[in-house]
């Protein structure tokens, strides 16, 4: 499909998906390289981050990795609203371990301190981030992205976990707004 109707907005196709799937497979390399002997917690984020965190674990081979998930919400249509709710808490003891939080989308970075800042006051060893998708110029905070799939510009995407009013979370392919 080169575009999608979802509501009242038409979107193009940005990317497609065995784009994205080399990324997560450059990134998995990278972080079973990096995390072997950690035994790391990869902690996904609800709701966008449900399939880059099936691709990417399914090529995790680091020994004792365990994942959870945490939900968390600050979009409201097409924009941030910039008021970040936890929905759904970490249950694990995540102290002296390593943490690797997956995210499906940073932009603004609001959603990645708030998350950071709740689970350093559960005294980890480490906490990394990892972003299938990032827009590098729409970042306000000092944040630390240690695995990024790909660097987008500020449009609004959907597809691959990303929606648009609850819409496109299904489509393999990322797909850009058209104005």
């Amino acid at each position: 499909m080169k575009r999608v109707r979802l509501r009242d907005r038409e979107f193009r196709l940005l990317i497609e998906a065995e784009v994205i799937d080399r990324e997560i497979e450059r990134v998995a390399r990278q972080m079973n390289e990096e995390l072997a002997g950690e035994s790391p917690l990869f902690i996904g984020v609800l709701n966008g981050a449900f399939m880059f965190v099936s691709d990417l674990l399914k090529q995790i081979t680091v020994e004792g990795t365990e994942i959870s998930f945490v939900k968390i919400a600050s979009y409201d249509k097409l924009v941030s609203t910039g008021n970040v709710q936890s929905v759904i808490g970490l249950k694990e003891d995540i102290s002296g371990r390593t943490v690797v939080i997956l995210e499906d989308m940073v932009d603004t970075g609001e959603s990645m301190i708030y998350l950071k800042r709740m689970l350093e006051e559960k005294h980890p060893k480490l906490i990394k981030i990892a972003a299938m998708f990032y827009k590098p110029d729409a970042l306000r905070y000092d944040l630390t992205l240690d695995y990024t799939c790909i660097a987008l510009e500020k449009d609004f995407v959907i597809g691959r976990g990303l929606d648009y009013d609850g819409l496109g979370r299904n489509l393999p392919d990322l797909y850009t707004i058209e104005n």
